[in-house]
């Protein structure tokens, strides 16, 4: 553990020049771009389809959706040889919708499945067109959902779309699929892109407040690690091993919330999110997250203040620290890298089970270690430390059951809102739990903050033992020394005597 001890002058520099990083994208504006490289469509139900995006929107008058360069390529064997140059063949169509209006897509459940476009039977009940979308106008705006239509000329492998755009006049979470309802054209692909504009930048309505978040979460771990350097620097000769983690975690959770800021204001000025820069970001997520944990297990096994190493313990702490640290990675990696959707909880269900597997392993390993350590601080009689350790399982049983108590709230969020029609708030979602760690920080750098007395206080517990053992002796003999450790002492106090008589000699010669 003393080998995670910061190198301070780096540390200067880094809280110096991440702020002024923080500055470079003040001023922002643009749309999210989903580019679509040889995208293929797939079978749904009697459709091909194409999935083109969702996102939430803000109405304004600059915002819209635009297609640039929406091309779509048909096989050879899609092409009908009797069909005489300039005809058109092979219908694709666009159609956007808000999630509202979702239930205006398709008809009715004719055969036991619903279908999105219209076959003979339904254009009977329905009378819809054959070989289109199924669309019912709706009621607020009969202009919605809206189509676009593209078809193929002739014998070509291509057709191009034109680069409309589509104004957005009421908010909501927007869709965009592309479908055909031409079975001769299995095997369809499509290049080009979209543009979807807000008023205020490239951003997804969902991650539009997650930016501002983090720039104030940014500052809030720059303030807490000016206060915690100036109280480092200023007792650096009786710091702890312990408090060279809690330095390397407060590090580390101002550079996870500016790479967080400086990845979402580069997504809102550019309309792409660069992998390198996400991946990045959450690698320094994961690591935050991995030695907070174990700082928490460290502190609760009385690391540092109870007992100077883990003895044992330490292979099997850095064991599960690698494993979480991996668990952790991979989750981000496929929740974050490469989204540009307002599409949350997408990543696979065998990753969110060993990360949430381990974070319940190490709850109950912190508890259990919690517990052992109030005992120990019970029988030695320290009662400094043992009122340190008390404020801090409450701090820390306050926290569990709070973050408990959000768990279920987002099962029941994410359960009632499949639609992400609540999609303003959803960022709340995310912005809790790095709320919760900044609070537990907090608490912890209060209750361990470097002192003048840090060194002398966290290894008081060995003499305060022996000094607990001597007044049991005492107890166990009826208040007399009769026995050696009464000798002791007078032996102690007759040599203590002596040199005394000497040093008076010495002055007087």
């Amino acid at each position: 553990m003393a080998a995670m001890a910061m190198d301070f002058s780096h540390l200067s520099v880094l809280l110096m020049v991440l702020p002024l990083l923080l500055c470079i994208h003040i001023k922002i504006a643009g749309a999210s771009i989903h580019i679509y490289t040889s995208q293929p469509f797939h079978d749904v139900g009697n459709s091909l389809l194409l999935y083109g995006g969702s996102e939430g929107i803000s109405a304004g008058s600059s915002s819209f959706i635009r297609f640039k360069n929406i091309t779509f390529w048909r096989t050879r064997d899609a092409i009908d040889n009797r069909s005489p140059k300039g005809r058109n063949n092979g219908l694709v169509q666009a159609v956007i919708f808000e999630a509202s209006h979702r239930n205006n897509i398709g008809g009715s459940a004719y055969g036991g499945q619903r279908s999105i476009c219209c076959t003979p039977d339904l254009a009977k009940l329905q009378g819809c067109k054959q070989g289109e979308i199924i669309r019912i106008p709706s009621a607020s705006d009969p202009r919605w959902p809206i189509l676009l239509r593209v078809n193929f000329n002739g014998r070509r492998l291509s057709a191009k779309m034109g680069d409309n755009e589509i104004p957005i006049s009421k908010s909501g979470i927007y869709n965009l699929l592309f479908i055909s309802c031409d079975p001769k054209l299995r095997g369809l692909k499509m290049t080009g892109e979209t543009i979807w504009k807000n008023p205020d930048g490239y951003l997804p309505g969902r991650m539009a407040p997650l930016m501002k978040f983090y720039g104030y979460m940014s500052l809030g771990y720059l303030l807490l690690s000016a206060i915690w350097l100036f109280q480092y620097l200023r007792f650096r000769r009786d710091i702890l091993p312990l408090q060279h983690c809690i330095t390397t975690v407060i590090v580390l959770g101002f550079l996870e919330m500016a790479f967080w800021y400086l990845d979402y204001a580069n997504f809102n000025s550019t309309g792409t999110r660069p992998v390198a820069l996400t991946s990045w970001v959450v690698t320094i997520g994961a690591l935050r997250k991995t030695v907070s944990r174990i700082l928490i297990l460290c502190v609760s096994m009385g690391y540092g203040v109870v007992r100077s190493t883990l003895g044992g313990l330490t292979s099997k702490v850095l064991l599960v620290g690698v494993t979480y640290f991996i668990a952790s990675e991979m989750l981000n990696i496929a929740e974050y890298v490469g989204t540009i959707d307002d599409i949350s909880g997408r990543a696979k269900l065998f990753l969110v089970l060993p990360d949430a597997f381990l974070d319940a392993f190490l709850i109950l390993w912190i508890f259990t270690s919690l517990a052992r350590t109030l005992e120990q601080l019970q029988m030695k009689r320290t009662s400094a430390k043992l009122e340190i350790y008390r404020k801090f399982s409450n701090a820390l049983a306050i926290m569990v059951v709070v973050s408990v108590t959000w768990i279920v709230y987002e099962v029941y969020f994410k359960a009632t809102d499949p639609f992400n029609e609540r999609w303003r708030t959803a960022w709340t979602i995310t912005a809790f739990w790095d709320i919760i760690a900044f609070l537990l920080l907090c608490v912890i750098c209060y209750l361990w903050a470097p002192s003048q007395n840090s060194q002398r206080y966290a290894y008081a517990g060995e003499a305060e033992e022996e000094e607990n053992n001597n007044e049991e002796a005492e107890s166990l003999t009826g208040g007399k020394q009769d026995g050696e450790i009464s000798l002791v002492k007078q032996e102690k106090a007759a040599v203590g005597s002596d040199r005394e008589d000497d040093l008076e000699e010495d002055k007087t010669e």
